[in-house]
């Protein structure tokens, strides 16, 4: 299609680097999360009411705090993610373009000086 830029295969740049470390961070983020949630969910069910107070309903308390500031730790992690492959592809358009727009540019600058020199 006209006007649309082609994409050619790469290697990897720094950004793709980063991106692929920071989902793989954000995947971590969720499994502790999912894990701790599940912890948690353990902790509170299988414990007799009794044994749930003093330091082990803080500690309750606080794999279910854990777990909820992991949870939105690693949806953060998405939407920078989401952003940074974004500024990826959004580059790769603009370098497409820019690459089209210099081999135009280099053509017309042949076909001057072909010109000129008849």
């Amino acid at each position: 299609m006209a006007g649309q830029p082609k994409t050619q295969p790469r290697g990897k740049t720094p950004l793709d680097r980063t991106l692929e470390k920071s989902e793989q961070v954000a995947a971590d983020v969720q499994r502790a999360s999912d894990n701790l949630a599940v912890v948690n969910t353990v902790l509170e069910q299988e414990l007799p009411e009794e044994v749930q107070v003093g330091e082990v309903a803080q500690a309750i308390e606080h794999t279910s705090q854990l777990e909820e500031k992991l949870a939105k730790s690693a949806e953060k992690l998405a939407e920078v993610n989401a952003a940074l492959s974004e500024e990826i592809e959004k580059r790769l358009e603009v370098t497409a373009e820019r690459d089209e727009s210099q081999a135009l540019a280099e053509k017309l600058k042949a076909k001057i000086r072909a010109e000129s020199s008849d």
